[in-house]
């Protein structure tokens, strides 16, 4: 096992500034927090327009399963952060143990979502049933479809995490600094969409 040491400066020997992760996924990830910020934004718009329907349909919604999903995506981002430090450190044992950790969290969120869902249309809620409910499903479910894509993310992260350490593991630090940068963002998005539909009135 072996330290990963930060990036320095040819001339000085100081830590040079650097932004982790690669330069592409940065412009996927800015490009979905305009795409978010832009849904958001009409859903507001929208909503001003017609708070009673919003608020009334709002109450069908289980604040305490918002909660839920809310700490279970924060606590998989705690979990991404302690991972990275240990693949920092070259620990190919704990590592990848974090990450599957994370992993168990992201894999939960996504089961009790499909249940909501499921439980929404059995009722005769779909996303034609009025504009808040047009919303909830369009919103969450753009998130969810993040959620499963960051899930395979944190999968090829497991598979860097494993090899943590070793004289091949080379670049993919940044590799797994922008994947791990991806799922603080999608944690980061319900931390928005949590408020907007089920706490705002």
């Amino acid at each position: 096992m072996r330290t990963i040491e930060p990036e320095t400066s040819s001339d000085s020997g100081s830590r040079a500034p650097k932004v982790p992760g690669e330069p592409g996924i940065w412009v996927f990830i800015f490009g979905d927090l305009l795409l978010f910020g832009y849904v958001f934004g009409v859903f507001l718009v929208n909503r001003a327009h017609d708070p009673g329907v919003f608020i009334e349909s709002q109450r069908s919604l289980n604040v305490h399963v918002g909660v839920l999903y809310t700490l279970l995506l924060l606590t998989s981002s705690l979990f991404i952060v302690r991972a990275m430090s240990f693949i920092r450190a070259g620990d190919a044992v704990r590592a990848p143990a974090y990450v599957l950790l994370a992993i168990a969290c992201g894999a939960a969120f996504a089961v009790i979502k499909v249940v909501e869902y499921s439980g929404k249309v059995s009722s005769g809620i779909t996303l034609k049933t009025n504009n808040f409910y047009l919303f909830y499903f369009f919103m969450t479910g753009l998130h969810l479809g993040h959620v499963l894509l960051g899930l395979v993310a944190l999968g090829v992260l497991w598979r860097f995490a494993s090899r943590a350490g070793t004289p091949d593991f080379g670049n993919k630090m940044r590799y797994a600094e922008g994947f791990a940068c991806f799922w603080h963002m999608v944690d980061q998005l319900w931390l928005v969409i949590f408020p907007l539909l089920y706490l705002l009135h």
